[in-house]
């Protein structure tokens, strides 16, 4: 019988030469139809010029935008966020005192303010803020307590020996949980911040625009003077912080100190 192996490299050689006879098709590139587009180009915002100047506060990141809204329009009133300087300005200077307004670089002072249901949190919100503005106040309030005038002291019942007294421990007995708590409630702390104006400056989105008080003001406010005492310790200083906490919080909050009682 006939070996078949000189047929198939005889039909393999002839296959691989009609391969190379035929001429490559040339391949274009992709990018060669825009050269025949008559539209005109359209840019991104992220290279916009003007809104890449724009601070940030001042706007929402392009990037963060969707092309479209996927939500429909909340019904009833909407609620209408401060967007002067000016305002803001103002209100520094009021809490701040003269100069206030430069205690803190502009892009801070509108980061102190913003809750971060504010635009969904794309521009920075001030709860990082808060948190250290928070140990500073409470750290504060604890100092106050101890140097404030001591409780009346009565003898034990049922005996007339009186506890024992010493000037170091004399505001021990102010120093508990409860009077912390009674003395940073977010209530006394949002009627101080309404004395300031800070409740026409905070930027947050509120449930229900025609019900402030129901969607939480007062915890907005709260935490924005918090932000501002931690904001001012990370730019001024320890120092300055605990002044501000000491004169422009606990002071209208009614703290009488036993230096100042002398």
């Amino acid at each position: 019988m006939a070996s078949k192996r000189p047929l198939r490299t005889l039909y393999t050689t002839a296959s691989s030469t009609l391969r190379t006879a035929q001429v490559p098709r040339r391949s274009f590139p992709e990018t060669a139809a825009c050269a025949f587009s008559t539209s005109k180009a359209v840019r991104g915002p992220e290279y916009d010029t003007e809104a890449a100047d724009r601070p940030r506060w001042q706007q929402t990141p392009a990037r963060m935008v969707a092309p479209f809204r996927t939500r429909p329009l909340p019904e009833g009133p909407q609620f209408k966020v401060n967007e002067d300087p000016r305002k803001l300005d103002d209100v520094y200077v009021r809490m701040l005192g003269e100069n206030g307004d430069k205690v803190l670089t502009g892009e801070v002072k509108w980061l102190a303010i913003t809750h971060k249901s504010f635009d969904h949190g794309r521009r920075g919100f001030n709860d990082r803020l808060a948190f250290l503005g928070r140990r500073i106040v409470s750290l504060q309030t604890s100092l106050a307590l101890l140097n404030a005038l001591p409780l009346p002291t009565r003898p034990l019942e049922g005996s007339d020996r009186v506890p024992f007294k010493h000037p170091a421990l004399s505001g021990l007995p102010n120093l508990s949980s409860e009077a912390k708590d009674n003395v940073l409630d977010k209530h006394r702390l949002a009627s101080v911040a309404q004395r300031y104006g800070l409740d026409r400056v905070i930027r947050w989105k509120p449930r229900r625009a025609d019900n402030l008080q129901g969607s939480g003001i007062d915890a907005v406010l709260s935490t924005s003077l918090y932000a501002i005492v931690g904001a001012i310790a990370l730019e001024r200083g320890g120092e300055a912080a605990n002044k501000v906490t000491r004169d422009k919080i606990l002071v209208p909050l009614g703290f009488t100190w036993l230096s100042d009682a002398s």
